[in-house]
């Protein structure tokens, strides 16, 4: 459509009576003209001119019209709007994570010998499935939102889903790197190709000891090896519909609901680091920073979980933040910058594992790692495809009342 269509398209979908809601909760008059069309194609409105499921706390320009082709979406990417910013933070935040990773297979220091498809790297793909799916979603989501309010939710309902994702791909990672030298369970097997013999109990963990407290740690650890990654991806689907089900309901607590059901899976998640941390099997001070990589990964997830609840700084100056640093670009650096401290603890984990500490629980193969990922996937998608559904209806329904 042309500028002047997209124009009465968006007045037409936002009339001046819903502006007094949004009105009330900012504090600012609306201005009632649009902002000058942007080259390129696609207007940049203010916040009383887009549908009220569009808008932002505290940002009140920069806004897409909804209606925007596939195009003007790609061609938005390098315009000054109000998620420019949040597109690139995590679209570029791809190929660094990307060049990190890929360390792992040329760094120096003791290396794991084998290959990069050898099956003991199938917990570490499947981490780095998960994050990529988590960045390129959130970047996608952000670029294409724009296109129509039924496609802006499912964007992010995928969004959501990417992140349950990629929890579970830490699980994995976590499970076969971190967990062997927590104890519990049968001895592992010898590392492949390195002659490494941990079948013997000298070999072993040094706090499993003789008696009662040996024989619980080790049930323990066999209960926990059979429920750790089912529970992390049972919680993974929870968090899913939790955040999906708050894009209709609690709007006010929104951030903040999202912000504390992603807790729950990270206190699963890392119980492998905490039990290593709490029995000595290489802490803050351990050779590779176990500790001091997961401190650095709590702090920027703490970092990013009070910029997305508390909107700063756009809070402070609402309007001064509209197109670049207002929170949600500062929480997508927090984010970041925790899963490259994640990746770097793990690289360490591995690397520990080259030389000669005991491996695995037991091997990883394609369906206990690959496998695990698919059908998380496939019970993901099916949720976004329900919400999606329930999204597209209620979008009819909508347009059928203002028919009548």
């Amino acid at each position: 459509p042309s500028q002047r269509q997209q124009l009465r398209l968006c007045n037409l979908r936002s009339p001046s009576r819903l502006a007094p809601r949004t009105q009330h909760r900012r504090g600012w008059r609306e201005s009632g003209m649009p902002l000058a069309p942007g080259k390129g194609g696609g207007l940049l409105l203010r916040w009383s001119e887009v549908p009220p499921s569009m808008t932002e706390s505290f940002i009140l320009s920069g806004y897409r019209c909804p209606g925007y082709t596939f195009a003007q979406c790609l061609v938005s990417a390098f315009r000054p709007t109000n998620e420019t910013g949040n597109f690139w933070t995590h679209f570029l935040a791809v190929f660094v994570f990307a060049f990190h990773f890929l360390e792992q297979f040329w760094g120096e220091g003791p290396m794991v010998p084998a290959g990069p498809l050898d099956p003991f790297y199938y917990p570490l793909w499947s981490y780095f499935l998960g994050v990529c799916g988590l960045l390129v979603a959130s970047s996608m989501a952000h670029l294409f939102n724009s296109m129509s309010l039924v496609i802006r939710e499912i964007c992010f309902y995928i969004d959501y889903g990417t992140i349950s994702a990629y929890t579970v791909g830490s699980s994995l990672a976590y499970f076969y790197y971190i967990h062997p030298r927590g104890g519990g369970g049968s001895p592992p097997p010898p590392l492949p190709g390195t002659g490494n013999n941990v079948s013997s109990p000298s070999a072993w963990p040094s706090w499993e000891g003789a008696g009662w407290l040996s024989a619980l740690a080790g049930q323990v650890g066999t209960w926990f090896e059979a429920l750790y990654v089912p529970s992390a991806c049972l919680i993974a689907l929870f968090c899913t519909l939790a955040c999906c089900s708050t894009r209709h309901q609690w709007p006010r607590y929104r951030y903040l609901i999202r912000t504390l059901v992603f807790l729950l899976p990270f206190g699963v998640v890392s119980i492998p680091v905490f039990r290593k941390l709490w029995w000595g099997g290489g802490g803050a001070a351990g050779g590779h920073g176990t500790g001091r990589f997961f401190l650095r990964h709590c702090f920027w997830l703490l970092a990013s979980g009070i910029f997305n609840v508390s909107k700063i700084p756009e809070r402070f100056s609402p309007g001064k933040f509209d197109i670049w640093g207002h929170s949600h670009q500062w929480f997508h650096c927090c984010t970041f910058m925790s899963i490259l401290d994640e990746l770097h603890m793990i690289r360490g984990e591995i690397r520990e594992l080259g030389a000669g500490l005991p491996l695995l629980p037991r091997a990883p193969t394609f369906l206990s790692t690959f496998g695990v990922m698919l059908l998380l996937l496939t019970l993901l998608a099916s949720i976004v495809g329900w919400f999606g559904l329930r999204a597209y209806a209620s979008h009819q329904r909508s347009k059928a009342r203002k028919g009548d």
